[in-house]
């Protein structure tokens, strides 16, 4: 529905904007072929009101003017539509250079290389070249999980989903109805935060737990979506990223660098094993299960059953 809609958004705004005398409601109607699928007159004039105001609301100027029958017809002239001149310094110029190279294993790395090709037909100097300045940084977003491209989708139309989740502790994974907010990326893995319609409470969901396919439901979201920075607190939270207390581990020696970078002590124990003291917030114990064998918990003991409790998981398949 959202694609089908933004198509006939999208071809409104072309006849709007190529045509040299207002067009009315009939020829419109005529040169658009979701208007010609429309059931009924009534049905058509709904949905054009509909589509204007989207239109106008998206910043489109839309002129209303009657003509000398009587009838009344609209255009979107391109003086009035036209955005101002894109001036960009070397800085900003790399940085959208950069911000372009992220996402080449994703489904928006044509559209970033898209804009960034259009913008330097819109002005950006030919001397100026945007990955230049900071040539030695190859900047990566990776997305490997099949569940990527749907859940962004979702999130950007605001559609409810199901799709089967295992738990790093549960053996099966069990269906879950979300309503989703936003993807974020932490420590190299993607997280969906959203609302669980079933435990009434948000949640974070890592993608690669995700099994089988993402499927969309129709309806709307029963609860309001957070801003985007409390949102990114939220995935911070669940993804161990806010720490209350602290933990000790043994860690292999030349093991587990990011481990050693949190840490707030280290010292040598001897025979390949480290002591660390790290921070321990929620979801600590399942980056430690990513260490396998180079990391054993000392304490606290509910984190070290946590981590039993999965590497079991893990085991069982």
């Amino acid at each position: 529905m959202a694609i089908a809609k933004a198509e006939r958004l999208m071809n409104l705004a072309l006849c709007l904007l190529g045509t040299r005398r207002p067009l009315t409601k009939r020829e419109l109607r005529e040169s658009i072929e979701a208007y010609l699928e429309a059931g009924s007159d009534d049905s058509f004039n709904r949905m054009f009101e509909r589509d204007k105001d989207d239109l106008r609301e998206l910043g489109l100027v839309i002129e209303t003017v009657e003509n000398l029958e009587g009838d009344t017809g609209y255009l979107a002239r391109r003086d009035s539509n036209r955005l101002p001149p894109i001036t960009l310094d070397a800085e900003e110029a790399a940085a959208l250079g950069l911000a372009a190279k992220v996402w080449q294993q994703a489904r928006l790395a044509g559209a970033a290389s898209g804009a960034l090709q259009k913008l330097r037909a819109a002005g950006l100097p030919e001397d100026v070249d945007p990955y230049g300045a900071h040539g030695a940084l190859e900047p990566r977003i990776p997305v490997h999980e099949a569940a990527f491209e749907p859940l962004m989708l979702a999130c950007r139309d605001r559609r409810p989903v199901v799709f089967d989740y295992r738990k790093a502790n549960a053996a099966q994974p069990e269906q879950r109805h979300v309503e989703p907010w936003a993807l974020e990326c932490w420590r190299g893995h993607w997280y969906l935060a959203g609302w669980d319609r079933d435990r009434g409470a948000e949640r974070v969901f890592r993608l690669s737990r995700i099994t089988g396919k993402v499927r969309s439901r129709a309806g709307r979201f029963s609860v309001p979506v957070p801003d985007v920075v409390t949102v990114r607190e939220t995935v911070a939270s669940w993804a161990g990223e806010t720490a209350d207390r602290s933990a000790r581990i043994r860690l292999r020696t030349d093991a587990g660098f990011p481990l050693r970078a949190k840490a707030t002590s280290v010292r040598e124990l001897g025979d390949g094993w480290d002591e660390l003291e790290i921070p321990y917030g929620h979801g600590l114990d399942a980056w430690l299960v990513e260490f396998g064998p180079d990391v054993v918990v000392l304490e606290p003991e509910e984190l070290r059953a946590d981590v039993v409790d999965r590497l079991r998981a893990v085991a069982k398949g």
